[in-house]
């Protein structure tokens, strides 16, 4: 199974369609966003309308609360997990927040494979007691490249992708 993990898209509707091309031809399964994503409709319009499989977020620093709540219960095939997200996918446990701050706390939990996160805007991988923490960057492009992230589950290969060389 293929996870993208995308963050800080910040309503950039280009490169959101070029991502989205790009994860239907390498059959992604699952998008995680570690949220920013700004404009709540952007996921119905853009993410969900374009991709079928699910789609799990958290929130970020810059959008509506409680129209993203609402705009997000709309949609079948989205699930926002509030401030922190965790999933069970093939053995492989993975949390997924924002902030670095509580990404190096879920970490330090030792309850994860990997553990997400967004906000900087900077791709980063490093390990934290045996876990894989990772920003995957800013799909929106923001103050650096857009770049986003992709977890191969049967490889357990985790790999870092510059939306302008896709």
């Amino acid at each position: 199974m293929k996870i993208a993990i995308i963050s800080d898209s910040h309503d950039n509707i280009p490169n959101i369609e070029k991502f989205l091309t790009w994860a239907k031809v390498n059959k992604i399964d699952i998008i995680i966003h570690c949220g920013d994503i700004a404009d709540p409709e952007l996921i119905k319009d853009q993410l969900a309308k374009k991709f079928t499989g699910p789609i799990h977020l958290v929130h970020g620093n810059v959008s509506n609360r409680d129209l993203l709540i609402e705009t997000c219960d709309e949609i079948d095939n989205v699930t926002l997990h509030g401030d922190e997200g965790y999933l069970k996918i093939e053995n492989i446990y993975i949390a997924f927040c924002h902030y670095p701050e509580v990404a190096k706390d879920l970490a330090k939990s030792k309850k994860y494979n990997f553990v997400f996160y967004g906000h900087t805007h900077k791709p980063w991988i490093e390990e934290i007691n045996q876990i894989v923490v990772a920003n995957p960057g800013t799909l929106g492009g923001v103050f650096s490249k857009a770049t986003f992230a992709v977890l191969d589950t049967k490889t357990i290969n985790l790999e870092l992708k510059v939306l302008e060389t896709i």
